[in-house]
């Protein structure tokens, strides 16, 4: 009997070895916090890469550069509907030179005045010094894609009265004035410009645009200015940093036409050194969701003339200046009783260091997506990780980007 009692203690102490043997081995070691975290996180880290609705979409996928054109197919809210170059062929940049005039074949600006799509991609790294705004025509896809391509130093891009338009993967900074003279916007056409005013990109009068992974700093006037009744255009995984008038959404408070704009701003890292717009809306609707607003420094959110704005599941980060706390700014000389009904609301937003929004406005504030359109929107604790790889890939030919 006690040699029975003995064994039985035996295989017990044998089990429960096994078992806490077993719990160490598959125990993973704590997982150092990802240096683009802000320093007051103290939520969860997620046990593997967490993708967001658009890069799901395509970035697993190690065929990528076989498959360029299935980025048309993931565009979420309202720029889904933009196709870019989808149904055109490639066309391959090969030169970084630029004539306004008389656009030589090989070149970027040669690429995006053809009246029929292209997807156009790039050989290799290179920066391109525009000579006077670059003036991108219908069904184009900019994708930059594999390599590093900055659009710097002299004017950038306008996407002026034409639709179905996707900018991707590109670094665009320090953009300047384009002066006064002849650019050609088509094959047949050459105009005369009277000179732009120094945007990154600028959306006029355009439809169905998608600017996605880019990278905008340091221009003359806005980082992004979409006006002029431009409406479904998305705005999405783009890294913003040093600047003032980040984004602009509506031409003036005079411009009434602006009513119809539907943007939607999703994804996007807003970095240090940003002032105000991320974005400033006039009339038109704006969805600003999952965004990251690291620290601004007068407001994150603006508006004037009754627009309609919906903040869902963003991460707003205050910085230290008492005086920079409110996300939201009234564009207005008039008090509350003169803006209290705008539809100005706040959902799943996470609020740090002091950060506010103040709310306004009654009824539903909803995006009334179609369904290609629709997307689900995370709280916005997990943002940090939803745009942390905001801003051009470092993609890789036969590998996952």
């Amino acid at each position: 009997m006690a040699h029975l009692t003995s064994l039985l203690l035996l295989l017990c102490f044998l089990s429960f070895f096994a078992s806490t043997f077993q719990a160490h081995r598959t125990t993973k070691p704590p997982q150092k916090e990802p240096s683009y975290l802000p320093t007051s996180y103290t939520g969860h880290l997620p046990q593997k890469k967490l993708f967001n609705t658009i890069d799901s979409c395509w970035r697993s996928n190690p065929r990528w550069a076989l498959n360029r054109k299935t980025l048309a197919d993931c565009a979420i809210g309202f720029g889904n509907a933009a196709v870019g170059g989808k149904n055109g062929a490639i066309y391959v940049v090969t030169d970084p030179s630029d004539d306004p005039i008389d656009p030589k074949q090989g070149t970027l600006r040669y690429g995006v005045i053809q009246t029929r799509p292209l997807w156009i991609i790039f050989r290799r790294d290179m920066v391109v010094k525009l000579e006077n705004e670059l003036i991108v025509n219908s069904y184009k896809t900019i994708d930059g894609r594999g390599v590093k391509v900055e659009i710097a130093n002299g004017p950038c891009i306008t996407v002026e009265g034409v639709s179905n338009v996707i900018i991707h993967g590109i670094s665009i900074h320090d953009c300047k004035p384009g002066k006064a003279g002849l650019v050609r916007s088509t094959e047949e056409h050459v105009g005369h410009r009277l000179g732009c005013d120094g945007d990154g990109i600028s959306v006029f009068a355009s439809s169905n645009v998608w600017i996605d992974h880019c990278y905008l700093a340091r221009c003359s006037d806005g980082l992004i200015d979409i006006t002029h009744a431009s409406t479904g255009v998305t705005v999405s995984n783009n890294y913003l940093t040093d600047h003032d008038k980040v984004m602009l959404l509506g031409h003036s408070d005079s411009f009434t036409a602006d009513k119809d704009m539907q943007v939607t701003v999703v994804f996007n890292h807003f970095g240090p050194g940003l002032v105000q717009r991320m974005p400033r809306v006039r009339y038109g609707y704006a969805h600003v969701a999952n965004n990251m607003y690291d620290e601004w420094l007068m407001y994150a959110i603006g508006g004037s003339s009754n627009p309609t704005i919906l903040s869902e599941g963003n991460y707003f980060m205050a910085s230290n200046d008492p005086s920079s706390k409110q996300v939201t700014k009234r564009e207005t000389n008039e008090d509350s009783n003169f803006w209290k009904n705008w539809k100005w609301r706040t959902s799943k937003d996470v609020f740090g260091n002091g950060a506010y929004f103040v709310p306004s406005g009654l009824g539903s504030c909803s995006p009334l997506y179609s369904r290609s359109q629709l997307f689900w929107v995370a709280q916005g604790s997990f943002v940090p990780f939803l745009t942390s790889d905001a801003g051009p890939l470092k993609c890789v030919v036969t590998k996952a980007c």
